[in-house]
């Protein structure tokens, strides 16, 4: 009887204790979350400002998505940005050293020059010299169909940066509505209309707006930019190839 008493004892106390230790498993990473989460805030703050930190905890859910797709918009704008500063060269330059030796026929000092030089126009030219053998009609093909393939090159990126310029605004808009109906909600639940009850929602509301109009505009700019920039890749492409084959005939 006092083994069986031992035995009963024994469980109570495992029951008891095992709970409490989940429990206490539990607390510590409650704890261990909020100190990282914690650490995080501080670090932003460090890095952003704590007024900017706030603005974006003021905004609401709505500002996440917003973030990620600024990010995304970034991402891109940085990527476009480079491929579009290295496929420009100097035209004239260029010019100079490939002409003279296409009208002295030597295709191969040609060929040589083209592929040590980086860009669209070199890769137009390039192609269109190693038809030179089959005569004008088979180089003019081969630089149509080289400056088609440039094109579709030149002009990856600009669908993610209308994406970011749509979505980013659509986003804040979003957040409008959710933060207008958290302001009825609380004039709902206080039954009276009072500017400190709505001020809340209305906050959240213009802060999501602004979020994504400074999102939207500097990709819009910039978007507008990189058109511009391409416009002058494909201008220069156009006269290297005249210039190339009025020099062949």
């Amino acid at each position: 009887m006092r083994k069986f008493s031992k035995i009963m004892l024994l469980l109570v106390t495992l029951s008891l204790v095992i709970p409490g230790m989940a429990f206490a498993e539990e607390a510590t990473t409650a704890v261990e979350a909020t100190n990282d989460a914690g650490l995080l805030q501080r670090f932003a703050e460090l890095v952003f400002g704590s007024g900017l930190v706030k603005w974006f905890q003021d905004g609401g859910w709505a500002m996440w998505p917003i973030l990620l797709v600024a990010l995304y918009g970034l991402s891109y704008l940085i990527w476009k940005f480079i491929s579009l500063i290295h496929a420009k060269i100097n035209l004239n330059d260029f010019l100079s050293k490939i002409v003279p030796l296409v009208k002295e026929k030597k295709f191969t000092e040609v060929l040589e020059i083209a592929k040590n030089t980086r860009g669209p126009v070199a890769a137009v030219i390039h192609a269109g010299i190693l038809k030179a053998d089959g005569g004008i009609e088979a180089v003019e093909k081969a630089i149509e169909n080289a400056a088609m393939i440039e094109m579709s090159y030149l002009e990856k990126g600009f669908l993610e940066l209308s994406t970011t310029i749509t979505l980013a605004p659509m986003l804040g808009f979003l957040g409008t509505v959710a933060g207008m109906i958290s302001a009825f909600d609380a004039i709902a639940a206080a039954r009276a209309v009072d500017a400190t009850i709505v001020a809340s929602g209305i906050k959240i509301a213009l802060i999501t707006t602004e979020a994504g109009l400074i999102v939207a505009i500097p990709v819009q700019f910039f978007n507008n930019l990189f058109v511009t920039m391409v416009d002058a890749l494909v201008i220069d492409m156009q006269k290297a190839t005249e210039k190339v084959v009025d020099a062949m005939l």
